[in-house]
């Protein structure tokens, strides 16, 4: 392929992926804003039409700023491109650097440093304007950038000892050396699921034993029941930083742990925690991490399979708006552009990961409502869709490409149907 050729390519995919996108999301904010003047039949009896139209308020905000979101990531990614912004950036560290290892180094940190700078705008828009505008927020300007730098700092000791380590094996294992990466990213996620809830969690959330002795009763003879091990019950204090409930379990092998947000455990009676964490369960029960994980990994080998054959052809520099060196290595700058340029190519594909996890929710669902009462879990998703002031009424394709779980009324039509 000529570099012309691709640059062809790259913008075509470039202006679908974006028109997609905006065509999706306008779809999205006509179709709430014509369902907000009355809550769905099924769930009128338990949710007020103040809060319906609160949480239809609230998608559009969030809808409208994804949006600005969208346009504002188009411009960087263009910029950093095809107009040069990734070579410049290149030729400035040169001189410092010196071309080699510590050029592509110091390539993917400056450009992770300002990807992270020009994203910070929006994200404090998102937690300052946003979510305080709904009542959402409970964080203050302190936490929020000492999470940022809290943040900047475990992602720089984690993530350059494994940069190092790739770069390396680009540069020296010969023409596998995307197998080799791909042993050793598979091998580091699998660390990092036993690392994060124990190590990395604890260093932005307080995380305290479940103190609610009944409750705790309850949720140990689920466990039993359905044949689940954990290292512990814990509850989580998102209510330092937001409004939002959420429960979940994290770990991997003998680092299973459970997590409550506080605010869930605050809203939810305890027959409906128990339903809520016998759907999470029912994720593990049904092999469903394990078969992402899976799936995780047999991506990340053909895409790395990719990378191998791209990272020595030509045409997929300057059809990028880069000047590859000739007698030293590219390896950081085509880890950078393969990065930029691979959502693009694959957004299309996003319904295919939507309809899996669906499928997921649904057995999840089906799984609590054979341990436990549906209705408890029915009440706590209306709770939960309320609380989060979650739409009950998506439009259904802006679904079917970004919602990891069913629309509102059809799992609970769903779970209606698997209790009976």
């Amino acid at each position: 392929m000529s570099s012309l050729g691709f640059s062809v390519l790259f913008v075509v995919f470039f202006a679908l992926t974006l028109g997609l996108r905006f065509w999706l999301a306008a779809r999205h904010i006509r179709h709430v804003q014509g369902h907000r003047a009355s809550v769905p039949a099924e769930f009128a009896p338990k949710v007020p039409l103040s809060a319906h139209q609160k949480a239809a308020d609230y998608t559009v905000a969030r809808t409208r700023l994804g949006i600005v979101g969208m346009l504002w990531s188009g411009v960087v990614l263009v910029g950093f491109t095809l107009l040069g912004g990734l070579q410049a950036l290149s030729l400035a560290l040169l001189p410092v650097t010196g071309p080699g290892m510590h050029h592509q180094m110091a390539l993917v940190v400056a450009f992770a440093v300002l990807s992270g700078v020009l994203d910070l705008p929006l994200d404090w828009h998102r937690q300052f304007v946003l979510e305080q505008r709904f009542g959402f927020n409970k964080m203050t300007q302190g936490l929020w950038w000492s999470d940022q730098l809290k943040g900047a700092l475990v992602g720089a000791a984690i993530g350059l000892p494994l940069l190092w380590v790739i770069l390396a094996l680009m540069e020296k294992s010969g023409d596998l050396w995307w197998l080799y990466a791909w042993a050793v990213w598979s091998g580091f996620q699998l660390l990092m699921m036993v690392l994060y809830p124990t190590v990395i969690a604890p260093m932005f959330n307080k995380f305290t034993p479940l103190a609610d002795a009944s409750l705790k009763e309850r949720i140990e003879a689920l466990m039993a029941r359905v044949g689940f091990a954990s290292r512990g019950l814990f509850v989580m204090d998102g209510s330092r930083r937001s409004a939002h409930g959420n429960a979940y379990f994290s770990g991997f092998g003998q680092a299973k742990r459970i997590v409550f947000f506080d605010t869930l455990l605050a809203r939810l009676d305890p027959h409906e925690i128990e339903a809520v964490l016998a759907h999470e369960l029912g994720h593990f029960k049904l092999r469903h991490i394990l078969k992402r994980i899976v799936v995780m990994f047999a991506l990340s080998l053909g895409f790395l399979a990719l990378l191998g054959y791209l990272k020595t052809q030509a045409w997929f520099y300057t059809g990028l708006g880069v000047h590859p060196f000739m007698n030293a290595s590219n390896d950081g700058m085509a880890l950078i552009l393969f990065a930029l340029v691979l959502p693009i190519f694959t957004f299309v594909l996003s319904p295919l990961n939507a309809i899996t996890s669906r499928k997921h929710e649904f057995e999840a669902d089906a799984f609590a409502a054979k341990h436990t009462d549906h209705r408890h879990l029915v009440s706590a998703l209306v709770k939960m869709y309320e609380d989060n002031a979650s739409t009950l009424t998506p439009d259904p394709l802006h679904s079917a490409f970004y919602d990891s779980h069913p629309p509102a009324s059809v799992r609970v039509k769903h779970l209606m149907t698997a209790a009976a």
